[in-house]
């Protein structure tokens, strides 16, 4: 058993700071699915865990149903038919939306348009307003 949860080279997660539950799974699997508890339930306190300030708020914005009031993720995995693969199924779950919320935005940096694609801008407005122009009948103003 591992003790800590990899997330990036620089950051991981105590394994014991992560709990689970099981409780069984809903959709089909025949009579199996009525007496085997193979769907996990993963519960992280996010708000009490040593993850960046930036990259907790984040994962608050992108993913704000996954929160609790209290400040716990929950996962639930049950696309498989048993406990422990269901388990390591929330677990990349939880890897996947922090390798994503500990990703800083890259900063935009304003550009400005070249001179050519100023005058290629404003030589097609006026060929517009020329074509424009000679529509209108003659003596008209305005």
């Amino acid at each position: 058993m591992r003790q800590f949860l990899e997330i990036t080279p620089s950051f991981s997660i105590p394994m014991d700071e992560i709990e689970f539950s099981y409780s069984r799974s809903s959709g089909p699997g025949g009579q199996n699915v009525n007496k085997v508890s193979s769907k996990a339930q993963l519960r992280w306190n996010l708000a009490g865990s040593n993850l960046p300030e930036d990259a907790r708020s984040r994962f608050a914005e992108l993913y704000p149903s996954y929160l609790t009031e209290k400040g716990e993720v929950v996962l639930a995995g049950q696309r498989f038919r048993d406990a422990p693969k269901n388990r390591d199924d929330c677990l990349e779950k939880l890897v996947r939306m922090l390798q994503v919320a500990l990703r800083r935005p890259k900063k935009r940096i304003p550009t400005k348009p070249t001179p050519g694609s100023v005058r290629r801008r404003l030589e097609s407005k006026a060929k517009q307003s020329a074509k424009k122009e000679l529509r209108r009948p003659p003596g008209s103003e305005g």
